[in-house]
Parts: structure tokens; sequence; C-alpha cells
């Protein structure tokens, strides 16, 4: 797929993982529309492409401005979403469920513009939490989450990581009924654990440098530290939406993300070794929300039909995720809204 000139929504395109994507279509010199209610996107993400794209504010549930929206594009990049860390997944229950309306209003306006193409930006919670069980993950057993594992007909298998996962697993299977009834052409792609620079306190990696950053000591680490990720770094993910919608059509789902489980704790230690900090004393408050015990991806399909896999070693991508928090957030700031942005995406 030749992106030069061709016409592109990025809803969701002010946000983390949204703005790299529009950097990258950017670069592509395709011409961009970004679609945003500016709920966790902020006008800053888009500062490097801002005179290359064109804005469109607004709330994608309302179908008068999710039309206008589609007019004219050839192809749809969906990451509009309520979404945030498991703080936030676990206490913003209804807003979550609500994205179900979002992606309906959406793949409905795309499809009555005849779009070429539309890229679901969905999630690793689709995947049944039985399967990332310790139970399941202990010592060298390890489980590879591989696609065909998320099906929710399967007996035992019907249990997605809270609403946030139900709706994007609903979400999947809406765009694979319009692909089926009226040849709307697209693909779901599971994002796993993102993290890099304009990504919020919500998520693992940058509550855990904002911590050390204010030399939080007693260091307050969510759940046991024993929970393990596949954290993958943003452009690496921006590469594999791009890659996925250009070379799937079938409104299939495919796994964009890695292949190494991460230890809390480890990836604690990481920061604190970067950041040169060395706490007291470490607390594992397992009162608040530490999610599924064991998450990472099997990139077999991805390496097949992609021919992608990461390329940011967790190394690298930790530091320019440190030096964009460092040198973009005060100390004071932090120290005065940390507890709230753990749980909110943002502050008024």
């Amino acid at each position: 797929m030749k992106w030069t000139r061709r016409k592109v929504l990025v809803t969701g395109g002010a946000s983390f993982i949204g703005s790299h994507l529009v950097e990258k279509l950017v670069q592509r010199r395709a011409q961009i529309r970004v679609a945003d209610n500016f709920s966790s996107g902020t006008d800053e993400n888009l500062g490097p492409t801002r005179g290359d794209i064109e804005l469109a504010s607004g709330d994608l549930r309302d179908r008068a401005f999710a039309d206008k929206t589609m007019d004219d594009i050839d192809v749809v990049f969906h990451l509009a979403a309520s979404h945030g860390g498991r703080g936030y997944i676990s206490s913003h229950r209804a807003d979550c469920s609500s994205n179900m309306v979002l992606d309906g209003v959406v793949f409905d306006s795309a499809q009555r513009a005849s779009v070429a193409k539309l890229c679901f930006a969905s999630s690793a919670c689709v995947y049944p939490k039985a399967l990332q069980s310790a139970d399941n993950n202990r010592g060298k057993k390890k489980v590879f989450l591989s696609e065909e594992m998320a099906d929710p007909f399967i007996e035992g298998r019907a249990f997605a990581d809270e609403e946030y996962g139900w709706a994007k697993l609903m979400g999947e299977m809406s765009l694979r009924a319009y692909h089926e009834q009226y040849g709307l052409k697209g693909v779901s792609c599971r994002i796993f654990t993102a993290y890099g620079p304009r990504e919020n306190e919500t998520h693992a990696v940058v509550a855990l440098i904002a911590k050390a950053y204010i030399g939080m000591d007693p260091f307050q680490v969510w759940g046991s530290g024993q929970q393990d990720r596949n954290f993958t770094y943003v452009d690496d993910i921006a590469e594999g939406l791009i890659r996925a919608t250009e070379r799937i059509e079938d409104a299939s789902a495919i796994n964009i993300g890695t292949e190494n489980h991460l230890k809390i704790i480890d990836l604690a230690q990481m920061i604190f070794e970067q950041m040169d900090f060395k706490p007291k004393s470490i607390n594992f408050d397992t009162s608040r929300p530490e999610g599924v015990f064991s998450r990472a991806a099997d990139l077999t399909k991805a390496k097949r039909l992609l021919e992608w896999e990461p390329k940011t070693s967790i190394d690298e991508g930790l530091k320019r995720t440190i030096d964009w928090y460092t040198s973009t957030h005060s100390l004071e700031n932090v120290n005065k809204t940390l507890e709230k942005t753990l749980y909110e995406r943002w502050v008024p």
C-alpha cells in the first residue's frame, strides 16, 4: 500500500499511541485528519505534526460528527477509546463499557462512507484471564498468547480482562461482522502493554518512573511485583499498526507486542538503575489493582504475515521514556497530582 497522498483518518490521534502513529504516517506523506475529543489527548502531542494535519475536535459517539470525519477518507485507524492502565480500567468500568457504542458508530460511519480499510486498535485484554494466571505460568512454563486463544466460543475461555477487555473483544467481533455483511476490509490489532513518551501515569512504566522521579521512599509497587508483562515501545507498535493495515484485510486479529516476560519488580529495578535512584525499602501494595499474573504475545502470525517484530530494547525504550518524562514534568506538579494521575487519564 502506498501512503503518499492517501487520505487517512486517525481517531484518537492526539493521544499517546495515536500521536506517534500520526508522525509515522506524516513521514510517509499521507494526508492526515485527526479526530479527538481531547479527553486524554493533547494539542501538545501533535506539536511535531500540527502543521501537516487537519484536526477535527468532537465526540465520535455523535453520529453526525463521525460521518463528517469520514468524508473523503480512504483508510481509518480507529484508536479512540476510553482507556488507561490498570488503575483506570478497574475504576472506570462504565466508561470502558461505552467503547462498544463508540466502536459501533465508527464502524457504521466507515462502512457507509465506503472507506477502503479500517484498522481497529484492540487490546491484549481480550485474552481470557485464566490463561494468564499463576497456575498456568509457573517457573519455566510460560503461556504465550496466540490469536485463536481469545475465541469466546471455546468453552472455558469466555472471560476477557474486565469490561475494557470485553468491549475490545466485542469491537473485534463487530468489525468481522461488518466485513462479512458489507465487505468492509480491516484488521484488529491486539496491542500489548505499550509504553513510551506521551504516556500517562495510569500505566505501569510511567507510574514507576514518576514515583522514582519524586524520590518515593518507601517505594510503592502495586501488587506482588511478581506479575509480568511484555512491554512494547510505542514506535514499534505504530509500525506494527501500519504494517497490519497494509497486509491484512479480512478483519482478523493479530498481536502487536513482544514475546518477553518482564516482572514488574525487575522493571522497577531497571528504572532505579537508569535514574540513579536507590529507595531504602519497597512496599508491595496488594490492595491496589495488579491485573493478570502473566501476559506476553505469541508473534508467530505477525512474523509470518507482517514480517514484523519489535526492534526497540527495553533498556533503550526506558531511556527515551525517562528522558521525555523528566524533561517535560516538574517535580512540584508530579508530587501534587500523582495519587490522582495513577487512576485518571488527565487532571483538570
